[in-house]
């Protein structure tokens, strides 16, 4: 046997090993996806740091979310180190102001949760919901999600002590089988919780209020990727169990309306929170995208003229926000960004008296320490991200949420691609992002001289430059 035959056995020998390692592992969904292949990418990713002077995309260069956030992210949920050497890459738009006399260890305390709904007076619930900690998952729908990446979620919010939202598809057991806080998610097609005609169900609500886990309702009134407009599922997706689930017809396409019908009004939209509150007896949200500040004045106003409609919280996603496939002019130029829309937010709350009524949730690619302590310092109560826990569970941002061909099986449709995601390693790294993105902020809060991250005020952030998407820090 000549040299080069036994060479060329060893290497198909090393091959095929690698190949059987490759699918056996589950810490790595794309190297069991695409086994041998997938590791370019690591190696590149791995590598890339010490190649960065020879190439001429800067790591702050890609959109949405450039190399530095996913990284961070990344290592975030891998549980490794997120130090950095030689001084700062970024150049901020905003900068925390720093005490001259930080908070010492032994001075620390940790988030004491909030509680969302009232008890008592107009308005007031039956089972008002006391959240631990000040960074969730925002809504993302079992069906724009693989099944496995859903399952994921739902047992590292358990593990993390965070809530986890459905998304407008309607509550999946996937969404249950962690035992984590669920928020059920209503948008204008009312799946999950709607009869035969689309209208909504009370005998479904009641039945979801039901479940223990199931600690608030959210009316959806728009999202940062689609604002003013509904969403179509096509028939080939409406299986056997996604009709069971949002309670449509099996293989038929399902077309949601643009806006609730039934919500035309503010007076309208104090009238369905009052019912959905009064038929669970939980608390009841609404999610919206910030368009006219004026609206902010009158819905405001008729809350505290009409408390009994008054939300308990609301959530403001950014126009830069949003999961799912939607049409370039809306992505791009409909919907305030986050950085202009929370202040009006938390301006227009604190004008009406509002501050302890209704708790504020933020969104919109708020995906690292910084932007999250950022949103809280601006008047947000809570922070929830979709797209950062899409990361945490390995995403890669290949850009193919919408053909259900994701490589990483998170938006995957392919059964294939699903079965290389492994829902119980991914969990941790879903637990360990949030648990660093809330150690993070706590950092920055006890460098401001803050004993926990509720105290965060506008003072506490400047404005550096103020530039497109800049991060605005108003005057108290």
């Amino acid at each position: 046997m000549t040299t080069l035959a036994v060479l060329l056995i060893v290497v198909m020998t090393c091959l095929v090993a690698l190949y059987v390692h490759d699918v056996r592992q589950t810490q790595h969904t794309i190297l069991r996806n695409f086994p041998i292949l997938g590791h370019v990418r690591y190696f590149a990713e791995t590598w890339g740091e010490y190649m960065r002077q020879y190439h001429y995309l800067p790591d702050w260069a890609e959109r949405p979310f450039n190399r530095l956030e996913r990284s961070w992210i990344y290592r975030s949920a891998k549980g490794v180190s997120n130090l950095v050497s030689f001084g700062s890459e970024n150049v901020p738009s905003f900068v925390f102001r720093n005490a001259p006399f930080p908070i010492l260890d032994e001075e620390k305390r940790p988030f004491p949760g909030k509680t969302i709904g009232v008890a008592d007076g107009p308005g007031a619930c039956r089972q008002p919901y006391h959240a631990p900690s000040f960074f969730n998952i925002s809504g993302m729908s079992y069906g724009a999600l693989s099944h496995a990446a859903v399952s994921a979620l739902s047992h590292g919010a358990k593990r993390a002590g965070i809530w986890m939202a459905t998304g407008e598809g309607g509550l999946a057991p996937y969404h249950l089988e962690g035992g984590c806080d669920v928020v059920m998610q209503m948008g204008t097609a009312k799946y999950g919780a709607r009869d035969a005609d689309g209208n909504l169900s009370e005998d479904r609500l009641r039945e979801i209020a039901a479940h223990p886990q199931v600690k608030m309702f959210e009316v959806k009134l728009a999202q940062g990727a689609k604002p003013g407009k509904g969403g179509i599922l096509p028939g080939v997706k409406v299986t056997k169990e996604i009709a069971a689930i949002r309670g449509i017809p099996e293989g038929q396409d399902s077309i949601s309306p643009n806006r609730h019908r039934d919500i035309g009004s503010i007076r309208e939209l104090g009238a369905f929170v009052a019912r959905v509150r009064g038929v669970t007896g939980k608390p009841v949200g609404v999610k919206f995208v910030v368009g006219d500040p004026e609206f902010l004045d009158e819905w405001f106003a008729d809350c505290a003229a009409h408390p009994e409609g008054c939300p308990d919280y609301i959530q403001v996603d950014g126009g830069e926000g949003g999961t799912g496939a939607a049409p370039a002019p809306l992505v791009d130029y409909v919907g305030l960004p986050i950085t202009d829309a929370l202040p009006e937010v938390a301006a227009a709350r604190d004008r009406h008296g509002l501050n302890e009524r209704i708790r504020i949730v933020a969104s919109g690619k708020l995906i690292t320490p910084d932007k999250v302590a950022w949103a809280l310092c601006m008047g947000a109560d809570f922070v929830s991200s979709a797209r950062g826990f899409m990361f945490s569970l390995g995403c890669i941002q290949a850009m193919k949420c919408g053909t259900g061909r994701c490589p990483t099986g998170v938006t995957s449709a392919d059964p294939r691609l699903i079965a290389g995601l492994d829902p119980m390693d991914k969990s941790v790294r879903a637990a360990r992002y949030a648990a660093r993105i809330r150690e993070e902020v706590d950092i920055i809060a006890h460098s401001c001289g803050l004993t926990d991250a509720t105290q965060f005020r506008p003072r506490h952030v400047t404005e550096i430059e103020r530039g497109v998407g800049g991060f605005r820090a108003p005057a108290e």
